[in-house]
């Protein structure tokens, strides 16, 4: 049954972290350490002229929302930051993290603030959260502010990754605060003004594989045990009543959604660029739309980092592993509650094993095969990657186009298929060896489907499910930015449609799905970009 939609004077608050876990005694909003506490009160700080850009009706939907409430002056208001609705209870979480491998201390909510949770008609729990609506006493020398192009990128890529099937958390809407953020978008000294601007994002939970670090770190075990008891009974009640096996398996549940969502980002290409523990959720939901950036060739060692260039420790390749790492940070942080190591140390053995057969399910879905057999297919997909990286070629092209491969045609000895050749960029790198390599693959590829017996029209369609035509390129984001700094919301609008269906074709928006052009392999936003919002 389709759920009546509600008013925003309606949403039903049920704000259990504040309401069952500790809060900052500190009520100034001002820089400290926060101790013996899971969070601070605070309140947003008020736009001087909120103006609504975009908003996700899919993300309305989740709290019930009509389209038309989403347009009216109360949304902008409230999602901006400038009005309180009752029964919101606002604060700003505290957590640490490792920042590429190193302990931080203490970080928290910088920018983001958490207006309340609410339970929608099907009772599910929501938190709305603001991100850029003022400073909070985690900004440390920040001033909680966002800019647009760093909110477009954000909320267009939370829907894009939704549509797309990852694991994410959402976007509802982004305003203008109708004030101006001063950034240096490169690192390099060239301050300009820039639109500040808000996201409202929403998610189950923010919860994050920090908030229990933290505790960890200042042996506040007490408070450690509280927050997993919570997190447990809310985001995971299959696993209640609590017993001490209880924090074992959740643990183990964690690894197995950190590794399922990681599994997703490998199959779309897409890079996170900064996965420090803190950016870990412990739903398995990508969170915090940063430096992000999707595979245009295929690269391996890519990441769209500026900070992480030097080391490419966020690159693609390395994602499962790092990933890995951190769920080895969070074993350390909960030992404490958990009494023996056996049971953290066995559920992360299992979870590299969990993960590459996942990434072989993955690839055989990609490759259009009924099951990943391991004495063929391993071998058939080492080379494959191997021939993708060693000339320049679109990742998201090559295996959209590999669909329509017919194994009943033989390739040409010395030319390659139509629906190839438009993945790649250099055609000087396509020399006769390289022709040569990749039809041996084909071929032994064709042999291989045809084992499954499988008709071309139900491998076509398999493939099609798994392999979009439409990712969020970063010229794409980059295009729609400059628009919209100009005060044309178009290519938002426009993009957030797009992505709505990223595995159909859309016969009048082919442009959305072409390579990148050679204007932006190197330009700032469509290459590389930096933490800075």
């Amino acid at each position: 049954m389709t759920p009546t939609r509600t008013t925003l004077e309606n949403l039903t608050f049920d704000n259990g972290f504040t309401q069952k876990l500790p809060c900052d005694p500190e009520t100034a909003n001002t820089r400290h350490q926060v101790t013996r506490a899971c969070y601070s009160r605070v309140n947003p700080t008020p736009g001087k002229a909120p103006k609504l850009v975009a908003f996700s009706r899919e993300a309305a939907r989740l709290l019930d929302l009509e389209e038309n409430t989403c347009q009216s002056d109360l949304f902008t208001q409230i999602f901006t930051g400038n009005m309180l609705l009752k029964g919101m209870d606002p604060f700003a979480m505290c957590y640490g993290g490792h920042q590429f491998g190193s302990w931080a201390g203490q970080l928290g909510d910088g920018r983001a603030i958490n207006l309340g949770e609410i339970l929608n008609q099907r009772n599910t729990r929501w938190m709305l959260q603001l991100k850029g609506a003022g400073p909070t006493p985690y900004s440390r020398t920040a001033d909680g502010l966002a800019v647009l192009r760093s909110s477009i990128r954000e909320f267009l890529c939370s829907e894009a990754m939704f549509h797309l099937g990852v694991p994410t958390t959402r976007a509802l809407s982004l305003t203008l605060t109708g004030e101006k953020v001063e950034r240096d978008m490169l690192y390099d000294g060239h301050l300009r003004l820039e639109p500040g601007a808000v996201v409202c994002r929403i998610s189950p939970s923010f919860t994050r594989f920090g908030n229990f670090q933290i505790l960890a770190a200042r042996r506040e075990n007490d408070l450690l045990k509280s927050l997993m008891d919570y997190t447990i009974e809310t985001d995971f009640p299959h696993l209640v009543p609590l017993s001490q096996d209880s924090y074992a398996l959740w643990f183990r549940e964690v690894c197995e959604k950190t590794m399922t969502m990681v599994i997703h980002w490998m199959r779309v290409g897409f890079v996170h660029g900064v996965m420090n523990t803190d950016n870990m959720s412990i739903l398995g939901l990508t969170i915090d739309y940063g430096p992000y950036g999707w595979l245009e060739d295929y690269t391996p060692d890519w990441t769209p980092n500026t900070t992480d260039a030097a080391g490419r420790r966020y690159a693609f390749k390395n994602q499962p592993q790092i990933a890995l790492w951190n769920l080895g940070q969070l074993a350390n942080a909960i030992l404490p509650v958990v009494g023996h190591p056996e049971p953290l140390q066995e559920a992360l053995d299992n979870t590299m094993t969990f993960f590459h057969k996942g990434q072989d399910d993955m690839m055989a879905k990609k490759l259009g095969f009924k099951q990943f057999e391991p004495a063929t297919d391993r071998a058939l997909t080492t080379e494959l990657l191997g021939i993708l990286e060693s000339a320049e070629t679109d990742y998201t092209l090559f295996f959209r186009g590999l669909s329509l491969l017919e194994i009943s045609k033989k390739p040409s000895e010395n030319q390659l298929p139509a629906f190839i050749k438009k993945a790649f960029y250099d055609p000087h790198q396509i020399t006769p060896a390289y022709v040569n390599r990749l039809n041996a693959w084909m071929k032994t590829y064709g042999k291989r489907l045809g084992q499954d017996q499988v008709s071309h029209e139900e491998k076509k369609k398999q493939m099609n499910r798994v392999n979009p035509n439409y990712i969020l390129r970063n010229y794409l984001a980059q295009t729609a930015i400059e628009k919209a700094e100009k005060n044309d919301f178009s290519g938002i609008w426009e993009l957030l449609d797009v992505m709505r269906t990223p595995y159909d074709e859309q016969p009048d928006r082919k442009v959305f799905s072409a390579k990148r052009p050679e204007w932006a392999r190197h330009k700032p936003g469509c290459s590389m970009l930096s933490c800075s919002s």
